[in-house]
């Protein structure tokens, strides 16, 4: 096991990578402990809820709300938690955000702890403090910015994890390649999903690199007045696909990394838009689907990144060279038109 503390604007968040389940003993005393899963973890990892007191909540998006959250609290009070609780969150993207939230909001703020179950919760959901429910279906308009005390890498979950899943943690991974790391672009280019999932040690290391990229802006720029944006690229159609056409949130970031690389293609210059592409389809995720741009675009306006009639895009000048690019929405209609008629 692997520990790394790290620090984000005086909080300090400690990392194990590689870490028994039963390490959380060894960090919260039993009686302090209250778990929030969702039904397929449970159902998967019965027995590391054994004699735990558990909160376990339906799979998916649609729990991402502020009722659940608010359920959620009137279990831990049931349950007797007080303000030395800690809370922990045992799951993929979903858990981790609305544990957070909770731990954010209950009793004006607990302890929380994740451990993330999913390729995508442990490269990128888990990680950085961002914590919210959606509203109206629109993503994470209610949160908080509250980083996790720990955050523990138990990576025996993967083994029940479907291949499906595996192919939405590699969107996010991928996203960070793009942005960030020209060297890890390179190495997926040479590697595959199939052999990640039978080479640990080489999964193990990109999950930790993928972790500390992200904390690396993040340290920088917890509130996201700046550089933090970045790490929004292809997200802003992808929360729109994922509304209007009820798809994975992997597979909506594939089609909205496309299209950006497209995009910073015609605005920027970027020429290697055709390797981002033939990488997502590498990764067996879709890189294109078709989608009424009028509907995605009144979407996107409503996205909490809008305004003054644009909205800060993130597109490339080259491979780990973002730029955040105010778009009008004019113009975006624009781009999204000439990439469906492609």
């Amino acid at each position: 096991m692997q520990r790394k503390k790290i620090l984000v604007n005086g909080a300090s968040t400690v990392f194990y990578f590689d870490a028994p389940f039963s390490q959380i003993d060894k960090l919260v005393e039993q009686n302090n402990q209250f778990f929030l899963t969702d039904e397929a973890v449970f159902a998967a990892h019965t027995k590391l809820f054994r004699n735990r007191q558990t909160i376990v909540i339906p799979a998916g998006e649609e729990q991402k709300t502020m009722s659940a959250a608010e359920a959620i609290i009137a279990a831990l009070l049931e349950k007797n938690a007080d303000r030395s609780s800690v809370l922990i969150g045992v799951g993929g993207g979903v858990i981790c955000d609305i544990a957070g939230f909770v731990a954010g909001i209950f009793m004006r703020g607990i302890a929380f702890i994740l451990f993330p179950t999913t390729l995508l919760a442990m490269c990128d959901a888990a990680v950085g403090g961002k914590n919210g429910v959606n509203i109206g279906g629109l993503k994470n308009m209610a949160g908080t910015i509250k980083q996790p005390d720990n955050i523990l890498y138990h990576y025996a979950f993967l083994k029940t994890l479907p291949t499906f899943q595996w192919q939405m943690g590699f969107a996010e991974v991928i996203k960070h390649a793009c942005i960030q790391s020209a060297a890890m672009f390179r190495t997926l280019q040479l590697h595959s999903l199939a052999f990640y999932r039978k080479d640990f040690a080489s999964l193990t290391a990109l999950i930790q690199k993928n972790v500390q990229l992200k904390i690396n802006v993040v340290q920088r720029d917890e509130q996201e007045k700046g550089e933090r944006k970045i790490l929004n690229f292809g997200h802003s159609l992808a929360h729109a696909l994922e509304r209007s056409h009820n798809i994975a949130h992997g597979q909506a970031v594939a089609v909205g990394m496309v299209a950006a690389a497209i995009i910073s293609q015609w605005k920027l210059g970027f020429n290697r838009a055709a390797e981002v592409i033939q990488l997502v389809e590498k990764y067996k995720l879709p890189p294109m689907m078709e989608f009424d741009v009028d509907e995605v675009v009144n979407l996107i306006q409503s996205d909490k990144k809008s305004h003054n009639g644009a909205i800060d895009y993130i597109l490339l000048a080259g491979v780990g060279k973002p730029q955040i690019v105010a778009v009008s929405f004019a113009e975006l209609r624009d781009f999204l038109n000439r990439i469906a008629a492609l």
